[in-house]
């Protein structure tokens, strides 16, 4: 059963850090693009991160540059998002997913792309 599962995710206060993992089962990561979103209650699902399979290529939410940074380890089959200076708006369901190609699709999290995790939930709250 190919599968991903999104873990880190907790209570933290404002400017505080959490580091969010990605792993796959049933397939093999390395071989696709992974993006990031999440969903605030009663808001639409956005995007926040991408990165290709061998990890040369990101890009990222504006809101989100020079606090998060994506990136993978294909060698323990997981994608992390480290988000630091977290901001009570960071508040969400935090989802990844999987796609065979770095594209729009899969950094946009259109609903094409294949995979996708349950989520984790990011609190920040003091």
């Amino acid at each position: 059963q190919l599968q991903l599962v999104e873990s880190g995710g907790g209570l933290v206060q404002p400017g505080g850090s959490l580091r969010l993992s990605c792993q796959a089962s049933g397939f093999t990561l390395r071989d696709y693009a992974i993006g990031w979103f999440r969903q605030a209650p009663g808001k639409e699902r956005e995007d926040i991160s991408c990165i290709n399979n061998s990890g040369s290529k990101t890009a990222y939410r504006t809101s989100v540059k020079g606090r998060f940074t994506i990136s993978r380890d294909n060698a323990k089959n997981t994608v992390y998002l480290q988000m630091n200076s977290l901001k009570p708006e960071d508040t969400a369901i935090y989802y990844c997913a999987a796609d065979i190609y770095y594209s729009d699709a899969v950094c946009g999290g259109d609903d094409v792309v294949p995979y996708w995790g349950k989520g984790t939930l990011v609190t920040v709250s003091s």
